[in-house]
C-alpha cells in the first residue's frame, strides 16, 4: 500500500511501515512543515493514504470537501510511538483491504469508519 506519513505521526510510524514493503512518503523526513492543504493535495494527486493524527484533516474533508484516496485519523490517548505502531498493526491485520478511499478513525479501542461525505 501507498502512506503518506503526517509529520504528527512521526518519522519511526513511517519507517516501519517501509520495513514491512509499503510505499511510504514521510513528511517528517521528506517535507518537514508542509502545510496541511498542501499534504491532502499532495496524497490525492498521488494516491496516497494519508496517516495523521491531526483532527485538522476531518474538517478538510468534511467541511472543505477535499478529496482524497484515504484518511486514517489517530485518535489516541496514549500517543508513544509503540502504541502508534502497535494500532497500525492491528489495523493493517485487519482492515487493510477496506482502507482505500476511506476515513478511518482510529482509537485505542476501536477501529470506525467514518460518514461517506454527501
Amino acid at each position: 500500500m501507498r502512506f503518506l506519513v503526517d509529520e504528527s505521526t512521526g518519522a519511526t510510524v513511517a519507517q516501519w511501515l517501509r520495513d514491512r514493503g509499503h510505499e511510504v512518503f514521510s513528511v517528517y523526513n521528506q517535507a518537514r512543515g508542509m502545510r496541511d492543504d498542501a499534504i491532502i493535495r499532495k496524497a490525492h494527486a498521488e494516491n496516497w493514504i494519508l496517516v495523521t493524527n491531526d483532527k485538522d484533516f476531518g474538517e478538510k474533508v468534511y467541511r472543505e470537501q477535499l478529496k482524497h484516496h484515504g484518511v486514517i485519523l489517530f485518535r489516541l490517548e496514549d500517543e508513544h510511538v509503540a502504541n502508534k505502531i502497535a494500532v497500525m498493526e492491528h489495523l493493517l491485520s485487519g482492515y487493510a483491504d477496506q482502507l482505500p478511499g476511506q476515513f478511518v478513525v482510529v482509537t485505542d479501542r476501536a477501529v470506525r469508519f467514518a460518514r461517506a461525505r454527501p
